[in-house]
């Protein structure tokens, strides 16, 4: 018995197929192999076709099933996660209409402010948890007001998985998750946002049918069945954005748990258990994958440009050719806590909602030409990165959230260890690292969704835990010392 994920990103498509008792990876696959395009007629703009999505998840399937060998009647069970507050637009036949704008696109900027205001901040805040900012909504009210003749002819309008949700099945189904990240969801009434609809002027007939995150949401029809070469009727029983996906593929499911990734950008996802919000709009809430009225779960959202992307300016810039990611971490060592006085602030990455959408530009403070040396910049490149993790979970903290473990998957800034053990250090939490990723999340939700596994600890029983870091007590003084200098310089 076998279950099938499906993860859709904005580089590439993912599939993955888990074997459902031992949850071991069986084949994994993802296409195109180079970087997917990103179509941008103006600055600011990025926009993909959703059917290039399609065309390279065929590809991912037909190449899983090629190297396992498994029948297709043996797969139980689809899962889908994605990249998040994308638009996909389709017509009555459920042909798009136009390209998708995608999470990076920043065009509907003035629309999400201009109902922010409208709506007024307090109301916003408190039922939408989130500014609308650039989120789904204010995408589709830039189509409305620029691209009428499109707007017209709109039946539904679908964030990325429901589109390859909509593909596999026929129909067009969407859950709380999808359209609270898409800011189409009052958690005060537990409804569809009166205010958001009602500002933008949206027919109610765009929103997709409800369902939950885990649970049949549509079965493979005979068309897809014969493109992908799968079962018809195979149901698909979980679909989750991918923040809220990676959160889940690392077992993260209860109040005060958090998962966390550090790659160009990076991610801090804490499960609240209870309803609030910033007030400043520094972090976005959402609904996390196991959110019902009944029980609480909402997904906190802390987003850091500035993360790996200032490890790989130092690497190309700075560092001597040749010298790989790991040598660096090895000359970062060699500098005390606190890089003899050095801070960086990493945030050259655009604006950072932290800031409060201040766009700071990367600084270096405190170099002195007679005692600093390469491995006092690299050790304070990567203290400014958790530093700006810290900074952000002290917002999460001031929300209700009591962080004691974060958990992440074993890559990118996570290899360091100087990286993740100041982040442990500083924060006084226990890190775990695990092997896994979204696409085999995806297909372990399935199984969760499908009745296979019946709750999350016996889906992720199996799961890998690669190491375990726990703070330098003894040290905490030193870490917060460096902490509260940078934290001067901002």
């Amino acid at each position: 018995m076998y279950l099938l994920g499906y993860d859709i990103g904005s580089s590439s498509i993912k599939a993955c197929l888990v074997e459902a008792e031992s949850g071991k990876i069986v084949a994994s696959d993802f296409f195109p192999k180079v970087e997917m395009p990103i179509i941008a007629e103006k600055a600011g703009w990025a926009e993909q076709t959703p059917e290039s999505w399609w065309e390279n998840l065929k590809l991912a399937n037909e190449s899983v099933l090629k190297q396992s060998g498994v029948a297709a009647a043996d797969i139980k069970a689809i899962g889908i996660s994605w990249q998040m507050h994308g638009l996909v637009l389709v017509d009555k036949s459920q042909k798009v209409l136009r390209p998708a704008i995608i999470w990076c696109d920043s065009r509907a900027v003035p629309y999400g402010e201009k109902a922010f205001q409208a709506i007024g901040k307090e109301k916003a805040l408190s039922h939408l948890l989130n500014s609308p900012g650039n989120f789904t909504a204010a995408k589709l009210a830039w189509v409305k007001a620029n691209e009428p003749t499109i707007y017209e002819q709109i039946d539904k309008l679908m964030l990325p998985g429901d589109y390859i949700g909509m593909k596999l099945t026929g129909d067009v189904v969407t859950t709380i998750e999808g359209l609270s990240e898409g800011i189409f969801w009052d958690f005060r009434t537990n409804a569809l946002s009166e205010d958001v609809l009602n500002y933008f002027g949206f027919d109610r007939s765009f929103i997709p049918t409800l369902k939950p995150n885990f649970g049949v949401q549509g079965v493979v029809s005979a068309s897809a069945a014969k493109e992908l070469g799968l079962q018809a009727g195979t149901p698909v029983t979980y679909r989750a954005g991918d923040q809220p996906n990676n959160a889940l593929s690392l077992n993260v499911f209860n109040p005060g748990e958090i998962a966390s990734t550090a790659g160009t950008s990076g991610v801090v996802y804490g499960v609240l258990g209870q309803v609030n919000y910033d007030p400043q709009s520094r972090v976005n809430t959402f609904a996390h994958v196991n959110h019902t009225a009944e029980k609480t779960r909402l997904g906190v959202l802390l987003c850091i440009n500035g993360t790996g992307i200032l490890n790989s300016w130092l690497k190309r810039n700075i560092v001597p050719s040749g010298i790989s990611y790991n040598d660096m971490n090895t000359l970062a060592a060699q500098s005390p806590i606190g890089s003899k006085g050095i801070s960086i602030i990493p945030f050259g990455n655009g604006a950072e909602r932290v800031l409060e959408n201040r766009e700071t530009g990367c600084a270096i403070h405190g170099i002195n030409f007679n005692i600093h040396s390469q491995s006092d910049i690299l050790r304070a490149a990567q203290e400014g990165i958790v530093f700006s993790f810290q900074y952000g979970m002290e917002i999460m903290q001031g929300m209700g959230m009591d962080i004691r473990m974060i958990r992440a998957g074993n890559a990118n800034m996570f290899l360091s260890p100087l990286f993740r053990q100041t982040l442990a250090s500083i924060s006084g939490a226990t890190i775990e690292l695990y092997d896994t990723d979204g696409a085999a999340g995806a297909a372990k939700g399935a199984g969760i969704g499908a009745g296979i596994y019946k709750d999350n600890n016996e889906a992720f029983a199996s799961l890998e835990k690669l190491a375990v870091i726990e703070p330098e007590v003894a040290k905490k003084a030193q870490y917060q010392e460096a902490y509260d200098k940078w934290k001067e310089n901002l």
